[in-house]
């Protein structure tokens, strides 16, 4: 399969984003587009909840969240964060959503292993974890909304964002758990390990 590759250099507003994601979910869902998508960029400052998420996982009552259709709970969103969008046809591949998910995982638990970061999975909360896991903590989160077998949403990497934003939600619904930014060797790691996870995601989804 090939993919339409886009990187936005500055912030996106998150809403327009959505609605470009579903506008390629309807194109490719009618065989009008035959490329599948990626998308990298950052947002705004933004909450969102997905189809999982209740108030009360909402510490400051001030902050504006805003209700969305992937999985998952509440989360933050903003500047210093990747986030790896996509569209991709499961109808040309196994209908596994859980053997998907677990896809993403390992790609990106692959990648940063190439920068000799060791990260992990948590059979029972969804995302990527660094540490022990006595003490691991979250860098990343998925969400993932499926629609006629199109698999939409993805997943965000937190590299160098603001963490004191994520004391005023409970973060994916999980309590007693810390959120962390990677801490890479070389600056220029964040740029390197973002065309990594681009390629290793095609070499995964490509053939």
């Amino acid at each position: 399969m090939t993919f339409e590759i886009k990187i936005s250099k500055k912030p996106v507003e998150y809403t327009k984003a959505i609605k470009l994601l579903e506008k390629k979910v309807d194109r490719i869902s009618l065989n009008l587009e035959k490329n599948e998508f990626i998308w990298l960029l950052e947002h705004k400052e933004t909450y969102t909840g997905g189809v999982n998420y209740n108030k009360d996982e909402i510490i400051d009552k001030t902050i504006n969240v805003i209700q969305t259709n992937r999985g998952g709970k509440i989360t933050y969103h903003g500047p210093g964060q990747l986030i790896f969008y996509f569209v991709i046809n499961l109808k040309k591949r196994s209908k596994d959503i859980r053997g998907f998910i677990s896809s993403i995982e390992n790609i990106i638990i692959e990648t940063l292993k190439e920068f000799n970061i060791e990260a992990f999975s948590d059979r029972n909360n969804v995302g990527i974890w660094i540490g022990k896991k006595n003490n691991a903590r979250k860098i990343g989160a998925i969400g993932i909304k499926i629609k006629r077998w199109i698999a939409y949403h993805g997943f965000s990497i937190n590299l160098k964002t603001n963490l004191k934003n994520y004391e005023k939600i409970i973060p994916c619904g999980i309590k007693n758990k810390k959120i962390e930014n990677l801490k890479f060797s070389k600056k220029s790691n964040h740029h390197a390990f973002k065309n990594r996870l681009i390629n290793n995601f095609i070499k995964k989804f490509g053939t």
